[in-house]
Formats: C-alpha cells, structure tokens, sequence
C-alpha cells in the first residue's frame, strides 16, 4: 500500500517549509498562494537500512524502498469549517489515510501569525474547531435529505436510510459534545456505512510542532507533553521538529548534513522520526522480499496475515496462495542466506492464516 498523508495548518504555520524538510522539494515559501486544486505532491521513500543490508547478500539488480506521499494543501484559515470547505480542498483532506497537522512554535517578527501571537495550543484547538465545523455540516445535510428520503420510501431502502440516519445523528451528538469521530466506537456495520464520508475528525492525526532553533531539546519536549496532555486522545500522535532547519539540512549531501545535525544536537532527520511516528499512528509495519532481482520493502496494516501480505504484493499471489517460506530479518543476516536460514531451521513454511511480523522475509509461494 502506498501511504498518502496530507499536511495542513494554519497560514504562517511553515507547513510547505515542513513539506520541503521532508520530500526535499523546493516549494515556493511564505508566498504559497497554490490553487486549492493544485497542492504540492511529492513522494519520497520510506528510509530502511534492512534493504541496504539484505543488498549486500543478494546483490540485486534494484532496491525498492516503500514510498510515502505528501500533499501539502493551502492554510486553512479560521472559520473555513464553519463556512463549509471547499469541494476541491474537502476531496484532498477526505481522500489523506492520515492529517499532519503543522503548528507553529517558532517566533519570527518577519513573519506575522494571523492572531498576532504564537501561541501552539490554541492553534491546535482552532484547527480541530475547524474539522469539527466540517464534520457537522456534513452530518446536517446528509441528515436533512435522508428525512426526504425516508418519507419517500418503504421496505429495504427505507431500513437503510434509517440505520444511517441512526449512526450520522450519534455522531452528531458526539461532535456537539466536543469528542472527534475517531474516539467514537462503531461497529463494523455502521464503519461500513460511514466509509465514504471521510469525516476529518474521523482521520488519524499527527500533531507536528515546528519549533524554532532556539526551542530544540528540553523545551520543545516540553511542548509536545503539554500539547500531549491537553489534546491527546485515540489515534493522534505529537512530535515536533524545527522545520527551516530540517529544510536546510535536506538541501545538504549526507556528510554535511551528518556534521551539521551533530553541531545541533539533532539524532535523527525530520523525516525518518515523521514516517515513524506516522507507521505508528496507522499500525503499519513492512514485511521484505529479497532475491537477484530486486530487494523490496512493503507496508502492510499490524495483524496482516501471510494470505494478506501477498495480495499486497499481487492479487494472484493472494489467490493462488500455497505458503510463506519466511524467516526474520535478524535470522536471515545471522545466517547470510535462505539455504542456510532453512539449514539451521529458523526459515519456516507458514499457511494462510500466519500473522506477519515487522522484519519478516517472505517468499511467497503460490499457483494460479
């Protein structure tokens, strides 16, 4: 699966600076005046040391990292939701598998915050506001032709109308009382129902704080725990990165950037921490294929199995499923080879119904 995440904020917030840091882009900044039809789209690969590795004992003709695709939207100005978004924007948003909310940390007197003061947390309310608005508009339409509907109908159709009816009207309420789609259980049933939708508040979200220099260590720590504290809740995750640096850093061949990332104390590029902390939001791991021609990382939900795993890779794999010769990537470098991973017992045959784990190597066998 090809992993789609949609970067949004507030104007002023550094998100394309952010968009940049991560894909290496050179998106205009600060003037980022884009048609609400036409966002920055980029895609990147996932970074995977394992591939580099497995490389050096199958000397493969290509490597093939997972990718990841960032859409970076226009600033969502305060009181967008209320209004109602706009098609164009709402398709964007709607179609994301995760938000990566930017929210401005840093100060710069050359750049001006649209409520005149940097304040983190409120701006992170004003933009779940903002969904929330989205999300009720949504529901009160759909609400308002359903009862047309309903008056019409009879039979089957009608039940329909009214179990969707039924579920729009809890979430509702539960919108009204200030809780996010998201935290609301459902049933497989009415998750059904509401699968075209794509409520905002329903997306898992990633919370990213975009410090200034001055802010790295302790006391962007800080902030993430309080902005943890406050907003916290299921699927939403916080971290936080200085995005002008990160940028910096992404326009730097390796050695430098290696230099300049020791001189400031950062351990781990933007990148990496966000596709990490994303896999994380989403319950994704990667399992491997390995041989001569080609070393490739595949990004599967946690709790696939292997019949799952190889329908990701090909439908006819999934449909002629015979079994999984599989091994853990820790085994498989031990040993140096699947002769003798199997030699010393640690590559298995696994059926249908075996759960994959992160770092499994598959070879899957199969006939159509």
């Amino acid at each position: 699966m090809s992993l789609r995440l949609v970067i949004v904020g507030l104007p002023s917030s550094g998100k394309t600076t952010v968009f940049n840091a991560l894909t290496r882009a050179e998106a205009a900044v600060g003037t980022y005046t884009a048609a609400e039809d036409q966002p920055n789209l980029a895609t990147v690969k996932v970074p995977d040391t394992r591939l580099d590795v497995l490389a050096g004992i199958f000397k493969p003709k290509k490597i093939v990292p997972a990718d990841v695709q960032y859409v970076d939207v226009a600033g969502l100005a305060k009181g967008m939701g209320e209004k109602g978004l706009s098609g164009q924007l709402l398709g964007h948003l709607a179609q994301a598998q995760a938000l990566v909310h930017v929210v401005r940390a840093f100060e710069d007197a050359n750049v001006p915050h649209p409520e005149d003061t940097v304040d983190p947390l409120r701006d992170i309310e004003t933009i779940n506001l903002e969904f929330t608005f989205s999300d009720l508009g949504i529901i009160e339409k759909r609400l308002r032709r359903i009862k047309d509907t309903i008056a019409k109908t009879r039979g089957p159709e009608r039940e329909a109308n009214e179990r969707e009816a039924a579920v729009l009207a809890r979430l509702q309420g539960e919108l009204e009382a200030g809780n996010p789609i998201r935290a609301v259980e459902l049933s497989e049933d009415e998750q059904k129902i509401l699968r075209g939708f794509g409520f905002l508040t329903g997306k898992p979200l990633l919370v990213l704080l975009n410090l200034g220099e001055d802010q790295l260590g302790a006391a962007g720590e800080a902030l993430v725990a309080r902005a943890q504290e406050q907003f916290g809740g299921a699927q939403i995750e916080f971290a936080a990165l200085a995005g002008k640096i990160e940028m910096e850093l992404a326009q730097l061949d390796p050695d430098d950037a290696a230099v300049f990332m020791d001189d400031l104390g950062i351990t781990e590029s933007g990148l990496d921490r966000v596709i990490a902390v994303s896999y994380k939001l989403l319950g994704l791991i990667s399992f491997l294929t390995a041989g001569p021609d080609e070393c490739r990382a595949w990004t599967i939900p946690a709790g696939s199995s292997a019949v799952e795993a190889a329908g990701s890779i090909h439908s006819d794999l999934a449909r002629g499923f015979i079994r999984a010769e599989t091994v853990a990537y820790g085994d498989l470098v031990t040993t140096g080879s699947m002769a003798e991973a199997r030699k010393r017992g640690v590559l298995r045959s696994e059926g249908r119904t075996y759960i994959v784990k992160d770092g499994d190597v598959l070879e899957i066998l199969f006939n159509v």
